[in-house]
C-alpha cells in the first residue's frame, strides 16, 4: 500500500551529502518525492512509497558516513501523483 510521509531531519544533516544520498536511495527503492535544505539547519523531505520502502530509506540514510540524524519529525500526508524523486 502506497503512503506519503513528510519528514524533518535534524542533526548533522546539511553539508554532508544528505540530499544527494536521499536522491540515490529513493531512486534505488522506487520512492518518489523531494528533499531540500531548510534555513533552520534541518532537511525536509516528502517521500512516497510503501511503508517498508520509506522505513528502509530512512534507515539507509542513517547508516551513511558523515550523516548523523539526531531527530526525525514525521507526519503521514495525502498521496500525490508523481513519478520521480528530486532535490529542491
Amino acid at each position: 500500500m502506497m503512503i506519503r510521509r513528510h519528514y524533518w531531519f535534524s542533526g548533522r544533516v546539511q553539508g554532508v551529502g544528505f540530499r544527494y544520498k536521499a536522491y540515490y536511495i529513493a531512486r534505488s527503492l522506487g520512492v518518489t518525492g523531494w528533499v531540500r535544505n531548510n534555513w533552520d539547519d534541518r532537511v525536509e523531505m516528502e517521500a512516497q512509497g510503501t511503508g517498508e520502502d520509506l522505513d528502509q530509506m530512512v534507515q539507509m540514510l542513517n547508516e551513511q558516513h558523515f550523516i548523523c540524524i539526531e531527530n526525525i519529525e514525521m507526519e503521514t500526508i495525502e498521496i500525490e501523483e508523481e513519478h520521480s524523486f528530486y532535490v529542491k
